[in-house]
């Protein structure tokens, strides 16, 4: 995992099915999915904030926290359905961030979002390896998380 693919909202962008598919190119294996690069390295600052919020959107800040208004309302709100849709936190991704230092946090996310059969990347938006998993979600393209 790489700091560029921290989004200033706090999301891990290498967790999400439009960058694993753009990075594995996975169209070309069948599976019809938007592609993104990650929000940083696409230049768009924010994907899911740089629309609301000036200092994002115009990247006057790499990341939410050093807003005096985190979390804002608007990041809480995406917080709550990332947390109850994709078991992941931006706001507690931001805050080990600023507690903890970048390194640190990436080392965890490999450790929280590693396949245990491959040990490639899941997805947040599924649950799914896009190595090992890859038929489950040709079958279902509308596949969610397991209920556990």
């Amino acid at each position: 995992m790489e700091e560029k693919l921290i989004a200033p909202c706090g999301m891990n962008c290498s967790l999400c099915i439009a960058y694993q598919c753009w990075e594995k190119d996975l169209n070309r294996q069948g599976l019809r999915r938007k592609y993104c690069p990650g929000c940083v390295p696409r230049g768009e600052h924010c994907t899911h904030m740089g629309d609301r919020c000036e200092l994002l959107g115009k990247g006057k800040v790499r990341f939410c926290f050093e807003c005096e208004s985190f979390p804002c309302k608007r990041l809480k709100s995406l917080d709550k359905r990332y947390r109850d849709k994709y078991h992941m936190s931006m706001i507690e991704n931001l805050r080990s961030i600023q507690e903890n230092g970048m390194e640190e946090f990436l080392k965890s996310e490999e450790e929280k979002w590693r396949c245990s059969t491959c040990g490639d990347v899941i997805c947040c938006h599924n649950g799914l390896c896009m190595h090992c998993d890859l038929e489950v979600l040709r079958q279902n393209k509308k596949y969610r998380w397991r209920e556990e």
